[in-house]
């Protein structure tokens, strides 16, 4: 193992044994450089997760297995500050991070199924589901739910096509899926 591959590697156990302990992060987890992970309750990730450099996680999610994450891309919730809040500024309003917080946004849980890809610049809002085997385009705009096995891009984010051309690549695409990463 080379020097850079070994210091990777040391350097992503640090962040996820140490740096993210009071998250649950399965083995396989790689970080690019500037990442921050923050939720309010939980993050669980999956193994064999990717997060490209300069990415944000700032919300509760659950990830699955064989998730790649481009650079830049951003998990934030929909209601992180009180901007109905009557007589205070949006600047100065109560926000998620408060432990008193008590407003909207406290129980939106992203779910972010197995095999996803999700593109450079992305950015998601806090209480979608993205499905399993999913592509979301480069700098799109996830504000609703994702179909399985689809290809969603925009802003907002709308379904492009399907993963698979015909339903046999799809159902072999499953199967091989299966034998080969869920044991």
């Amino acid at each position: 193992m080379s020097i850079i591959k070994l210091i990777k590697k040391t350097r992503n156990y640090f962040l996820r044994k140490i740096v993210y302990r009071r998250y649950q992060i399965g083995a396989g987890f790689s970080s690019g450089i500037r990442v921050r992970i923050w939720a309010k309750q939980k993050v669980i990730i999956g193994k064999s997760f990717y997060i490209g450099r300069d990415s944000f996680i700032e919300s509760d999610v659950i990830i699955g297995d064989n998730v790649i994450w481009a650079n830049r891309v951003a998990l934030v919730g929909k209601y992180d500050h009180n901007y109905q809040q009557i007589g205070v500024p949006v600047r100065l309003s109560s926000q998620i991070r408060d432990q008193n917080y008590a407003w909207k946004g406290l129980n939106n849980l992203t779910i972010i199924e197995d095999d996803v890809w999700v593109g450079y610049g992305t950015t998601i809002l806090s209480g979608v589901k993205i499905g399993t085997g999913s592509i979301i385009a480069t700098c799109s705009l996830v504000t609703k739910d994702v179909e399985p096995y689809s290809i969603y891009g925009g802003v907002p984010a709308r379904k492009i096509k399907d993963r698979f051309n015909t339903k046999e690549e799809l159902n072999k695409h499953i199967l091989l899926y299966r034998q080969n990463y869920k044991t």
